[in-house]
This record gives structure tokens, sequence and C-alpha cells, in this order.
């Protein structure tokens, strides 16, 4: 498995329950702002228990697949969960995953000379 797409699952692993997040606000938070398709390939290869059904393209619509099968599925999972498609788009003001918690580095000047 390539470096980028367990970083990518590990970021997907991280949305909660009732919140999406759309392929460039993943690939962003990475450090690839431009790596969108990447996301979707990663996606593409990932297992079931990956909640990938809550990553969405920009606009908070589900990605067009050969598989119309996985565009029926994801939005079930998505309307399980409480998240609403209106016109087959999610609204991204009201269930956008604001993104990891980042937790401030604190240094203390004390342990670094232990």
């Amino acid at each position: 498995m390539r470096e980028f797409d367990r970083a990518v699952y590990r970021l997907v692993f991280q949305i909660p329950r009732g919140r999406v997040a759309t392929y460039g606000q993943i690939a962003a938070l990475l450090g690839y702002p431009r790596a969108a398709r990447a996301v979707g390939a990663a996606l593409k290869r990932c297992g079931p228990e990956l909640p990938w059904h809550r990553v969405l393209n920009h606009g908070g619509g589900i990605s067009l697949r050969a598989n119309v099968a996985g565009m029926l599925t994801q939005r079930i999972l998505l309307e399980r969960e409480g998240i609403p498609l209106r016109r087959g788009r999610v609204d991204l003001k009201r269930h956008r995953w604001a993104g990891p918690r980042r937790r401030p580095k604190v240094t203390l000047p004390a342990l670094e000379k232990i």
C-alpha cells in the first residue's frame, strides 16, 4: 500500500458520523492541495471498513462513477447517518467537517534540560 493512501485512510477515519469532507479538502489537509483526484483514487482502493461515503466532490455531490450501485450505496449510507441530500447534494455549510483537532505544540524549557 502506498504511503499517500495510508495518509488518506487515516484522515478519512477521523471524519465523524454525520459530517462530510471533500476530496480537495482531504488533499489540502494532507499538504497536497492539488491532489484531489489522487484522494479519489485512494478511496477507490479502500476496504469496506473505511467510511469512504463521507467524502464528496467540491460541490457536495456524489461523484459520478461507472458503478452506479456504488453511487446509490453512498447516498443510502449518508442518509442513514442523518445527512440529507437535496437535489443530489449535501449542504456543506451545515455538514462539512472542520478537520482534525490539532493540539498546539507545548514546549517546556525545564523538560528540554532532562
